[in-house]
């Protein structure tokens, strides 16, 4: 008698085991975070140095105070009186012309700016 309240109560369990939640069966809904994709007709300033190449940031910003080779990457920094915006430029995969990959900018103090707002202070007008 006791093993059939023990299979009773088991299956009982399972039953309720599969009621639970208002999920139906099958995989759940994953939640994707994607960042925002810039419109073309009106790119940030960031996201136009993204992907430039070294003669395309001196056309813009002029001279660099800093040109730094550390194996295939290069570094070139970018000074004015309101910031510093250091580029990093790495060649794609399968070889070629290095191009920015990452930007860093901060003001004079060594404190973090906004991109945007040190690259029009930056950029020959």
């Amino acid at each position: 008698m006791r093993s059939i309240l023990t299979h009773v109560a088991l299956a009982s369990l399972a039953v309720l085991a599969g009621c639970a939640g208002d999920t139906p069966p099958g995989p759940r809904p994953v939640t994707v975070s994607r960042r925002p994709v810039q419109p073309p007709g009106n790119p940030t300033p960031a996201f136009q140095i993204v992907g430039s190449d070294a003669r395309v940031l001196i056309a813009q910003f002029g001279t660099p105070a800093l040109d730094q080779h550390e194996g295939p990457a290069r570094k070139l920094q970018f000074r004015g009186a309101a910031c510093v915006l250091d580029a990093y430029l790495y060649p794609p995969a399968g070889g070629g012309v290095p191009r920015v990959t990452w930007i860093d900018t901060r003001n004079p103090q060594g404190n973090d700016t906004d991109h945007a707002t040190c690259i029009a202070a930056l950029a020959r007008h």
